[in-house]
């Protein structure tokens, strides 16, 4: 490469050796960097070195010297992400079922290059990404991707869902039929991303889980629906309500309950519930739920101090909830 050349991409390879290979415990002397820059075919000199950390400073790039025992060296500071911020990333990507195994470390070996290779080596060392549950579905961006399309496009679209047979596959539900819905948001819950949609056919919001997703093809020249469903439609509180993202018919449900356990609903439901005292030491709570067995299931949990006060038909279905968990070990 000419001289001429190298010389207009010196900047280019200084800024790409002070980020890849320093940090404050390791900078670089100018004759370090005198050298790896020789490594790319470029030469350089002392002042020339001194003039184009100016140039990156002016720029709005942190490169600051440090003076040490054995002489001083240059490292790049201001990076995009902290260390504690890049953790925070990659422990989202590690707790995230919907993303592949294969998935998971190609994520995380981009978010290790946002920081320093020494800071890059201690994020690996807290990576446990083997033994997790996770998706097998690889096809999992595609389908957030094509949501979002959709959504963007105001167009519905299809798809064939997908559930677990007794050899442990993924195979299509209701032999392959493919549902026909309005997408309107995507929402993660429990560990899981979902797609929020409206079934134009039974007039209802509908979620499905995105990596049983299959098969999704936008309706091109189709118009969403539910448009008047989505106007007043809080996404956070119908996720609140709505345990393990099963449907059931939302009800007012109280709820009797000791003091001690009031941050155990107000953890799952949120701050804005009704609260007020029946007894000393006894509380009454109101909550909007979907009634499901998966909410029996987190009151079972709850222990026998908890018990339904309204309405009688929750009430009464929770007691025969109840008694069929005993009938199978009577």
């Amino acid at each position: 490469m000419p001289r001429g050349v190298n010389q207009k991409m010196k900047l280019l390879y200084l800024l790409k050796i002070l980020s890849e290979n320093t940090d404050e415990a390791h900078p670089l002397s100018t004759q370090e960097l005198i050298a790896r820059l020789s490594s790319y075919g470029i030469p350089a000199e002392r002042k020339s070195i001194y003039d184009d950390i100016e140039c990156l400073n002016n720029f709005g790039y942190d490169i600051v010297y440090v003076k040490a025992h054995k002489g001083g060296g240059y490292y790049m500071a201001g990076r995009e992400f902290e260390l504690p911020e890049l953790k925070l990333l990659v422990d989202a990507v590690q707790a995230s079922r919907f993303i592949t195994l294969k998935k998971s470390r190609q994520l995380i070996s981009k978010i290790e290059k946002l920081a320093g290779p020494y800071e890059g080596k201690q994020l690996q060392r807290q990576v446990f990404v083997a033994g997790r549950v996770k998706t097998e579905n690889e096809s999992i961006y595609y389908n957030v991707d094509m949501i979002h399309n959709a959504i963007q496009d105001n167009a519905p679209i299809t798809f064939t869902y997908l559930v677990w047979n007794m050899k442990r596959e993924l195979v299509p539900r209701h032999h392959g039929k493919r549902y026909h819905v309005s997408p309107w948001a995507l929402t993660w819950k429990d560990e899981n991303y979902y797609l929020v949609a409206y079934d134009d056919r039974e007039e209802k919001i509908k979620h499905f889980r995105v990596d049983k997703m299959s098969r999704i093809k936008e309706q091109e020249g189709e118009v969403r629906k539910g448009a008047e469903s989505f106007e007043r439609f809080d996404i956070a509180e119908y996720a609140n309500r709505t345990f393990g993202m099963f449907g059931g018919e939302t009800e007012t449900v109280t709820l009797r309950l000791p003091e001690s356990m009031i941050g155990i609903v107000l953890d799952r439901f949120g701050r804005e519930i009704s609260i007020r005292k029946l007894e000393e030491g006894v509380a009454g709570v109101k909550i909007r739920v979907a009634v499901s067995m998966q909410f029996y299931g987190w009151l079972t949990g709850l222990g026998r101090e908890v018990c339904i006060l309204t309405p009688e038909y929750v009430k009464k279905g929770y007691a025969d909830y109840l008694g069929e968990i005993i009938r199978n070990y009577s």
